[in-house]
């Protein structure tokens, strides 16, 4: 991380970024293109298990992502910052519009542009939701 880094950027605060941008790509009214360009530079790409996201497709998954998720909330296990790049272990709890809550837990390494902002994401992720409860069994509904 360079001294230009920006107030409030992913490299001066991780666990805040981590924290701050599901939920306000998920839940704000914000322009998504802004909040997507707060945290990230316009070349950005963010490999999810593999498969590559521009700066483009993440904010138009924002729309869907609008659409079905009612709550947001991120747990940060463990974080690394060094000064072009992080690193992290946390879990992401979607409560959505329909169906049960979807828990994530995620592997993140992540490259900083000089001006603290992400410039590259490659991320690992693991279905860890709880089992959904049968209608018929006890203690379902």
């Amino acid at each position: 991380m360079s001294a230009t880094a920006l107030p409030g950027s992913p490299a001066l605060d991780l666990a805040a970024f981590l924290t701050r941008f599901p939920r306000e790509i998920a839940l704000s009214e914000e322009d998504p293109a802004t909040v997507v360009d707060r945290y990230h530079t316009p070349d950005v790409v963010q490999y999810n298990d593999g498969m590559a996201m521009t700066r483009d497709m993440l904010v138009a998954h924002a729309k869907p992502i609008r659409r079905n998720v009612l709550d947001v909330r991120v747990d940060v296990q463990d974080s690394l910052v060094t000064p072009d790049g992080a690193a992290a272990r946390y879990t992401l709890h979607a409560d959505m519009r329909k169906g049960p809550v979807v828990v994530t837990e995620i592997y993140m390494f992540v490259r900083f542009a000089p001006d603290g902002r992400v410039c590259r994401i490659d991320q690992i992720t693991r279905d860890v939701s709880p089992p959904e409860q049968e209608a018929d069994a006890p203690g379902g509904e």
